[in-house]
């Protein structure tokens, strides 16, 4: 479990939800889906997590860090924040379900 300024992550609560984009989605016939998950998240508790909320057997979880990027709106420029996201490939035979997302 990671701890955090005082708040103690459990590996349940480091996945925040499912991750959709176009590569997602063509990740998902290869039996991966990606997630969006806590900054503070590590392999083993988002392996952890995906296997006890989903049911399923996780082969492997590969960890990408996505940057802050920069947005105008008329004459104001912000930022965009960044996050981290989470490769799960899951055993021959196991899927994640739409309904079960």
């Amino acid at each position: 479990m990671a701890k955090v300024s005082n708040l103690i992550i459990t590996p349940v609560s480091s996945i925040l939800h499912p991750y959709v984009s176009e590569k997602a989605t063509r990740l998902e016939e290869m039996n991966q889906y990606v997630f969006k998950v806590i900054r503070a998240a590590n392999k083993p508790e988002v392996k952890k997590a995906v296997q006890n909320r989903y049911k399923v057997t996780v082969v492997a979880v590969n960890m990408v860090n996505m940057p802050s990027k920069k947005r105008t709106v008329g004459r104001h420029v912000g930022t965009k924040a960044g996050f981290r996201k989470a490769i799960i490939t899951l055993a021959e035979g196991d899927t994640i379900n739409a309904s079960k997302a």
